[in-house]
C-alpha cells in the first residue's frame, strides 16, 4: 500500500533517474524545484500568521523556538543561529532545538527523532511558557520528537505551530494556532526531503523571521540597522549604512557609530536629529525600536 505522507510517495518524473546523464538530472532537478516557490506562495496567509505569532511572542519577551529532527531541525538551528549577526537579536530570541542535540547537526543520530518523550524534556529543559511561540518543523508531519515538544510546549501555555509538507489532518490544524504546509510533491529521489522540502522550509522560515525582524525595527528602509559593531565587517557595514542614510563620509560616519557605541540605529536618530546618544536610544524605546518612525523615511 502506497504511504499516503506526500513526501514518501514515489515522483513518476523521476522513476528512471538513473539512467540520465549529469546535465539530464540537473535539468530535472531544476524543474522540480520551480515548483516550491509556488507552493510556498499558496500558503501566503499561514505564514503570515505564524510572523505575527512571533512578533507578538517577541513583544511579550517571549521566544520563537523551533524544533525538528534531522534536516528540519538543522535548518531551524541553521535560520535562529543567523538572527544575531543580521539583526543584532539576543542569541535567546530565536533557538533552535533537534533531535539528538548539537551532535546532530554534523552527524545523523540514528532513532533520536523516535521519541516523544524527548522532545517534552527539551522543551522543559528551555522553560518554556506562555509567552514563548513554538514552531515545529516535520516534513512527513509525523516526528514522534516534534509531537512530543509541541503537546509539552501546549501544556505549558505556549503558542504553537508546526511546518510540514504534506496535507495536514484536520485533527493537526485543530491542535496548534497555526499550520503551514506548502505541498511541493514527491521528492526527485523518494522521501529525500532535504531537496524540495528543505529547501521550501528554508523559504518558510526566513520569511517568518525576516518580517518578523522587520516589524520589531530591526530594519530602515531595507537596511539591517539593527547591528552592533563586533568585527571588522560589521564596523564598514555600519558605516557605509551612515554614509547612505546621513550623507556622510566615511570618516564622519566611523566618529558618529564611536559615539553611537556601536549602535547604527543609534547613530542613524542622533545624525539626523542632532541629538545625543542618550536621547536617541529614549527616542527609539518609544517608538517600539522602529527607525522610520523617528526620524522619516529614507531620503
Amino acid at each position: 500500500m502506497q504511504d499516503k505522507r506526500l513526501t514518501e510517495q514515489r515522483n513518476p518524473k523521476s522513476s528512471g533517474i538513473d539512467l540520465l546523464s549529469s546535465v539530464e538530472i540537473v535539468d530535472l532537478i531544476n524543474s522540480e524545484d520551480r515548483l516550491v516557490s509556488e507552493a510556498v506562495g499558496k500558503e501566503r496567509e499561514t505564514i503570515a500568521l505564524a510572523m505575527d505569532l512571533a512578533v507578538a511572542a517577541f513583544r511579550k519577551g517571549g521566544r520563537l523556538i523551533y524544533v525538528g529532527a534531522g534536516t528540519s531541525g538543522r535548518l531551524g538551528v541553521l535560520d535562529a543561529a543567523e538572527m544575531p549577526p543580521t539583526f543584532g537579536t539576543d542569541p535567546e530570541m530565536v533557538r533552535g532545538v533537534m533531535a539528538g542535540g548539537l551532535p546532530a547537526l554534523v552527524e545523523a543520530q540514528e532513532g533520536a527523532e523516535d521519541s516523544p518523550e524527548e522532545g517534552g524534556k527539551a522543551l522543559e529543559a528551555l522553560a518554556v511558557g506562555s509567552k514563548d511561540f513554538v514552531f515545529g518543523i516535520a516534513s512527513s508531519g509525523t516526528t514522534p520528537f516534534v509531537h512530543g515538544a509541541l503537546e509539552k510546549a501546549r501544556s505549558f501555555g505556549a503558542t504553537t505551530g508546526i511546518l510540514l509538507c504534506t496535507p495536514p489532518p484536520e485533527e493537526l490544524v485543530k491542535g496548534h494556532d497555526v499550520v503551514v504546509a506548502p505541498l511541493v510533491g514527491p521528492e526527485v529521489i523518494t522521501g529525500s526531503t532535504r531537496m524540495k522540502a528543505g529547501t521550501a522550509t528554508k523559504l518558510v522560515l526566513n520569511t517568518i523571521t525576516t518580517g518578523a525582524m522587520v516589524r520589531m525595527g530591526k530594519v530602515f528602509g531595507n537596511l539591517m540597522v539593527d547591528l552592533q559593531v563586533t568585527c571588522a565587517k560589521l564596523k564598514d557595514r555600519g558605516e557605509r549604512i551612515l554614509m547612505e542614510t546621513l550623507g556622510l563620509r566615511r570618516k564622519a560616519a566611523e566618529v558618529l557609530l564611536e559615539e553611537a557605541k556601536g549602535s547604527v540605529k543609534a547613530a542613524i536618530v542622533m545624525g539626523r536629529l542632532d541629538v545625543n546618544r542618550e536621547e536617541a536610544v529614549r527616542l527609539l524605546e518609544e517608538a517600539e525600536g522602529q527607525v522610520g518612525r523617528v526620524v522619516g523615511d529614507l531620503p
